[in-house]
Parts: C-alpha cells; sequence; structure tokens
C-alpha cells in the first residue's frame, strides 16, 4: 500500500488567488482587481537599511528569534506614536514572516486540536486554513448588512472549547472599518470569557473619510488578553519581503518563540534591517501613495454607482476593498471565471471568504496604475450589467 497524506490538510480548503491566477494567464490581457497588494515599491530608505545588513557578514548568520534589536526598538517607538500602545518590546513583540505567520503562531500558541476560534464573516481566508491546519475549529459567525460584527451575536457563540475571537479591521475583504466601540466591546468580551481578542490590524494606515482605525492592544488592561498582528506588506509595498510582527501577552513569549523557532529558526534578516529603515521613514515616506489610493477609491466608487441595482456594497472605508453583492443566481466562482473569460478582468470570489448566501465578488483597487484600475472597473462594470 502507497503511504497516504494528512485528511486535515486534505480538507482545508484550496487558496482562490492561484486558481484565479491560471484563469488570468489563459486569458491574456485579463486585468487583475483580485490580488490584495499595494502598486508601490518600498520608499528609497529600505535601501539604506540593506547597505546596513551588508555592512557586516554575521548578518548573513542566523540571528534571534524574536528580531533583530533594532526593528524591536523601531517598533517600539511605532507603536505609541500610531497605535497607543504602551508596551516593552523585549516582553511583548515578536517580528515575524508577515502577519500570517503571526496568526499560525498566535493560534498554535492558545490552542490544542478540537479547540474553537470564532471568526466574523466575511473572514481572511487565510485565517480559517489556519485554524484547520492546527486542527481546530473555525466558527463562523454573521455579521450585519454593512459587515459590523455583533457582540451579543459573538457571545451567543462561545463555548467552553472556545479560545479565541478574530477581528480585522479595516477589514479584509469587506473594507469595513471597525468602530472603536465595537471592538472595545468585543475585547471586553473576551476577558469576561477567559478567551483570546487577536486583532489583525494589517490595513491600519488605509482609512477613509471620517473612518478611524483603533487598536485594541491600546485599552487598559488588554495586556494579558489581546494578540495584535500588524504587517508591512501593505503599507510600505513590502509583501514579498514576508516581515510583520505580533503584540502579545507577556505569558505567551516564550510559547510563540518556541513555536517560531521551529519553523522559521529567525525571521529572513534582510528584510528585517530593510523593515527598520522603512518603519524610521515611517509614513511621511510613503503618505502621497495612502492620498493617491483614496483618490483612486472615490473615482472607483463613482464607477460602480453605474451598476445600478445590478448589485450592491456596504461601506467601505478601510483597506482597498468593495464587497460587491451581484444580482445573479450563479455561483461566485463561475462568475468570477465568466468575468475573466467573457470580459477580461479579474475579482475573488465571497464563497472564499465564508460568504455563500448570495453571490459576492471581492474588488481590490490596491494593486494596479489609477488608470489600470479604472479600465478595470469599466470592464467588471459592463459585464455585471450584461448579466
Amino acid at each position: 500500500m502507497n503511504p497516504t497524506g494528512s485528511q486535515r490538510i486534505l480538507e482545508v480548503q484550496d487558496p482562490v488567488i492561484p486558481i484565479v491566477g491560471e484563469w488570468t494567464r489563459d486569458n491574456p490581457g485579463t486585468l487583475s482587481l483580485g490580488q490584495g497588494v499595494v502598486s508601490w515599491e518600498p520608499p528609497n530608505a529600505v535601501y539604506d537599511g540593506l547597505t546596513t545588513f551588508r555592512a557586516s557578514p554575521d548578518n548573513h548568520k542566523y540571528k534571534l528569534v524574536q528580531g533583530i534589536p533594532e526593528l524591536l526598538d523601531a517598533i517600539q517607538t511605532k507603536l505609541p506614536a500610531d497605535n497607543h500602545i504602551q508596551l516593552n518590546a523585549q516582553e511583548r513583540v515578536v517580528v515575524t514572516a508577515g502577519a500570517n505567520m503571526g496568526f499560525m503562531n498566535a493560534v498554535f500558541a492558545i490552542t490544542d486540536p478540537g479547540d474553537e476560534i470564532i471568526i466574523p464573516v466575511p473572514y481572511y481566508f487565510n485565517h480559517e486554513m489556519a485554524i484547520r491546519i492546527a486542527g481546530c475549529k473555525p466558527v463562523a459567525v454573521p455579521t450585519d448588512t454593512n459587515h459590523q460584527p455583533d457582540p451579543d451575536q459573538l457571545a451567543a457563540s462561545i463555548t467552553t472549547k472556545t479560545r479565541a475571537i478574530v477581528t480585522i479591521s479595516p477589514n479584509n475583504p469587506s473594507g469595513a472599518v471597525y468602530p472603536g466601540s465595537t471592538l472595545r466591546a468585543i475585547n471586553s468580551l473576551c476577558e469576561k470569557h477567559g478567551i483570546y481578542h487577536i486583532t489583525d490590524e494589517a490595513y491600519e494606515y488605509f482609512t477613509y473619510e471620517d473612518a478611524q482605525h483603533f487598536s485594541p492592544n491600546s485599552i487598559p488592561g488588554a495586556d494579558n488578553h489581546t494578540i495584535g498582528l500588524y504587517s508591512l506588506s501593505k503599507t510600505y509595498g513590502f509583501a514579498s519581503w514576508r516581515i510583520g510582527y505580533m503584540v502579545i501577552p507577556p505569558q505567551l513569549l516564550h510559547s510563540v518563540k518556541k513555536i517560531q523557532d521551529t519553523n522559521l529558526i529567525c525571521p529572513p534578516v534582510i528584510s528585517q534591517y530593510a523593515a527598520t529603515a522603512a518603519l524610521q521613514a515611517g509614513i511621511p515616506s510613503i503618505q502621497h501613495h495612502l492620498t493617491s489610493l483614496s483618490q483612486v477609491r472615490e473615482d472607483c466608487l463613482q464607477q460602480l454607482q453605474g451598476l445600478g441595482d445590478k448589485a450592491t456594497f456596504a461601506p467601505a472605508l478601510g483597506a482597498f476593498y468593495f464587497l460587491l453583492k451581484v444580482d445573479t443566481d450563479l455561483p461566485a466562482i463561475d462568475l468570477v471565471r465568466h468575468l475573466i473569460e467573457h470580459h477580461k478582468v479579474a475579482t475573488m470570489p465571497g464563497s472564499t471568504f465564508g460568504l455563500y448566501d448570495g453571490c459576492f465578488l471581492r474588488i481590490s483597487y490596491g494593486a494596479l496604475s489609477k488608470e489600470s484600475v479604472m479600465e478595470g472597473i469599466g470592464r467588471l462594470v459592463g459585464g455585471i450589467r450584461a448579466l
């Protein structure tokens, strides 16, 4: 008999981005409004960090599992200034190979197989996948029509097996920004029930109009039950550099370091030097990109109004996504393929984010030039109107 693979892994959903990527490749000229990345490169200051890295041959060796001191210092300076979080980085920050690794570290550190983690719908598909890979159960809880979570509904989903509630704000895939009052209520709920609040803040700088980002780790008394996940991938154009970090309760530091040492040994050192330079340059180094993206969002909104009653979408005051609900009987994945093959525009199906009641499409307006985004939105509007 031939050996078999893990049944647990076979039951994890397939990542949809490679599937849509293959359809896009097979249809030359397709514009992708699918992948969640930004169009800009890292700021020039980043390359000063690479020069610093090259100055010491010792930097080609393994470094501390938690992160290099220079980057931990830069994070310790950033957190109170931008997130109102006061901490000792040596006790509560772990540098990771992106926020996805931070989430995996968190899940392994706080759960045992069979435990449950609550994820509001729509969820980030890699979160749902990670929970299943760890042998745990994702508990999907609906949000309202504006994709806002209801603390009372989350409370009703807590069982003796619940270990955490996950929030993503600004949200991927909906673009919703959760009010501070909602995040405070969820954080308080977690404290009351002795579970963790995992807060994914990868899009912390992407807010529009009057929306404001709020970090639950800034709540007095939240230190012992709040896990914050951060990333440089979006803000600083660092997607392939794989650098993020976790803000964790002190009691989890030993466990997280143990997990990360086994999986990674240490975050990529060259990327850590680049990240240090990026954080030292700060938001002023990329503010012009954020300002331009805000205008792209406004232009997209104007074009999407042309859909009329063919598609609706909730307010999207953060990240760089719109989540359309299309008036069609087609499954979302079939509509995605139809739009690629017949209208040369790619999106992401809402089903991969846990949305099965209706046909949803996630649109990303961050990854392309303004001209290409507007051309893609025009194709999308034309394709949906032709259904």
